[in-house]
């Protein structure tokens, strides 16, 4: 390890923080914004629906109760934040989720980090959902995640006066399914991580160490940065299998969407999200980086330069938004009970 260090100093040496920073904005990487309100327009303007649901505080606790809250499951013991956990990096650290009647997923799916997953382009690894809310409406009714309806979730918020009242004051409006999924996806929203990589991005020429740097530079050289790039380093629509054979396809039969196009996975804070790939099959970094070299650049990457990119890649492990297990209300007599279907 310590020649691999020294060596990436040594490339780093041959490179002025400022060239590294301007090829890395001419590559299509931006940086989330220093600036409160900026990066607050930079959320809205990747929110298909922030026009028509702008974000607001009463919205946003809203969205937090809903997201923690089992109840919406048709079993009353299943979250949205089960399976995207926000203490395990927004995700829930296994290779496929577990749902309804542990059932595991029919398409040995890995549930991706919810983390800055406002800013991809498209939701789901298929790419079927074009914003936040329109995802959180899949897992909720899709049998073996969290097993419910539309009219299940409806009728149990709408038997619990709390509720009643909180979208009272958050929409004005009266409880609907589409309201619930819009305010899960508004408290997503805030769910964004700036990092060291963002200060660098931003004018900060130390926020990365050299050994970041070189693996950066390498990142960047080798051609990464053409699926992984934009504020996300992912998010967006991309080819798979480019160049060669995925070695684990056959776990699961997941093809991509029509056009066998796959979303290509945000890369901040990638060192939280392992397992790694659409079904989980590989567990460390190190390998997922070389496997991408021949699978999607048709290159060899070496232990050594896997090694750099990787130190490289943790310099995007974020800030975390401090998220406070909200208090649920309390069911009531009218409240439907759980149906666990042994």
């Amino acid at each position: 390890m310590r020649k691999i260090l020294l060596s990436s100093v040594a490339l780093a040496s041959f490179l002025t923080a400022s060239d590294l920073r301007d090829e890395a904005l001419k590559s299509g990487l931006v940086a989330l914004p220093n600036d409160a309100k900026a990066l607050a327009k930079m959320i809205d303007d990747a929110s298909p629906d922030a026009k028509a649901y702008p974000t607001t505080m009463a919205r946003i606790e809203l969205g937090k109760r809903l997201y923690f809250d089992p109840r919406l499951s048709k079993s009353g013991i299943i979250s949205c934040n089960t399976c995207h956990n926000l203490g395990l990096g927004g995700a829930d650290g296994i290779p496929a989720s577990t749902g309804h009647k542990w059932t595991p997923n029919p398409h040995h799916i890995n549930a991706p980090t919810v983390y800055n997953s406002v800013f991809n382009s498209v939701q789901f690894w298929d790419g079927r959902a074009a914003h936040l809310a329109a995802q959180a409406a899949g897992p909720m009714t899709a049998e073996p995640e969290m097993a419910s309806t539309p009219e299940l979730v409806v009728d149990r918020l709408k038997s619990i006066p709390t509720y009643v009242y909180e979208f009272k004051k958050a929409f004005d409006s009266e409880i609907n399914f589409e309201l619930v999924t819009t305010a899960i996806g508004i408290f997503e929203r805030t769910l964004v991580t700036p990092s060291r990589f963002d200060k660098f991005l931003n004018g900060d020429e130390n926020a990365l160490n050299k050994n970041e740097k070189a693996g950066f530079k390498i990142f960047i050289d080798k051609g990464c940065v053409n699926c992984h790039n934009g504020v996300n380093l992912g998010g967006t629509l991309q080819p798979f299998e480019v160049a060669s054979k995925y070695q684990f396809a056959d776990v699961g039969d997941f093809k991509g969407d029509a056009n066998g196009m796959v979303k290509a996975p945000t890369l901040r804070n990638i060192e939280l999200t392992a397992p790694y790939f659409h079904n989980g099959a590989i567990w460390s970094l190190k390998e997922a980086i070389k496997t991408m070299g021949s699978v999607q650049l048709g290159i060899d990457i070496s232990d050594k330069e896997a090694d750099s990119i990787g130190i490289f890649l943790k310099s995007l492990t974020g800030d975390m938004p401090k998220i406070e297990y909200p208090m649920l209300p309390a069911s009531t007599d009218k409240t439907s009970k759980p149906e666990l279907d042994y």
